[in-house]
């Protein structure tokens, strides 16, 4: 018996069920194991992880998130939760793809603009800011290769005032399901400028430029915001090539190749810098 059939040996025995679950893999992240367990009353999403404090993830945190954006309409009800375990109620829904979101832009601008402004701060006063994140993941990695760097793209950013925000906007962290769609895996949730989760979604999407202008466009209405967009995108994927390394050194749950994920955003970062030459020349 492997340490995974003894873990769902052990949630199978929670006394939350009708009748013994059966489990099945779910597809998709590369940090945590999620399951999806069928039982008499229906579907539910086991996600088993820990806490991440290399990547100042926590998980009461996060399930206070997640029940704060079911309360808010954004989310799954989450049923039980506990150190290490978060079981919610399974949505007949379609994770989308980069195609999808490319597609369905203003939709999704909808959706984010919703979450800007209606979640409110769950607990405590987290905040994410991308440019103090990559910080700490370079004094954690000991190196100074992009700190430089770092420190331009921040200079190109204007004062946008924060909202609550979702930090992870991974097409497959947005659902579909036929009518509405839905946001999972609050991690890295709390608050930081609206201009992250603009350039995270269209770096991890790969928009155009034509695609970039038409979400700016939906989101802000007018102004000029695409240096600065253009600037956070290559934030975005400098943060993921080093979450990437640091994965590496502390994640082993996962068969995962961090080092490999780390370059695939690497080459993704050089291509947004030839966009920005202030960037990186003096």
């Amino acid at each position: 018996m492997t340490a995974i059939d003894h873990i769902r040996d052990d949630v199978a025995a929670l006394p939350l069920w009708d009748g013994r679950p059966v489990f099945e893999a779910l597809p998709g992240g590369i940090s945590n194991l999620s399951f999806v367990a069928t039982d008499r009353s229906g579907k539910y999403a086991v996600r088993l992880t820990r806490d991440f404090p290399f990547h100042n993830v926590y998980r009461a945190r996060e399930v206070a998130v997640a029940r704060a954006a079911h309360a808010a309409g954004f989310a799954p009800e989450v049923v039980y939760a506990e150190p290490g375990l978060m079981i919610s109620r399974f949505l007949d829904a379609q994770p989308l793809k980069p195609d999808d979101v490319r597609r369905d832009i203003a939709r999704i601008v909808e959706l984010m603009l919703r979450f800007h402004r209606e979640m409110q701060a769950p607990i405590g006063d987290y905040t994410f800011d991308v440019f103090a994140v990559n910080r700490g993941y370079l004094d954690a990695l000991g190196s100074t290769e992009w700190t430089t760097l770092n420190e331009r793209l921040e200079a190109l950013q204007g004062s946008l005032a924060p909202v609550f925000a979702h930090h992870d906007l991974l097409a497959g962290n947005i659902l579909d399901d036929g009518t509405r769609l839905w946001l999972i895996d609050f991690e890295y949730s709390g608050s930081g400028s609206p201009m992250f989760d603009l350039a995270n979604l269209s770096s991890n999407a790969g928009f155009s430029a034509t695609e970039r202008d038409m979400l700016l466009h939906a989101y802000f209405g007018s102004g000029d915001f695409m240096r600065a967009h253009r600037a956070m995108e290559a934030a975005s994927l400098l943060r993921e090539a080093l979450w990437s390394l640091v994965s590496a050194r502390h994640i082993h749950e996962r068969d995962v190749d961090y080092v490999a994920y780390a370059e695939v955003n690497f080459a993704r970062l050089r291509d947004v810098l030839r966009d920005l030459p202030e960037a990186i020349t003096p």
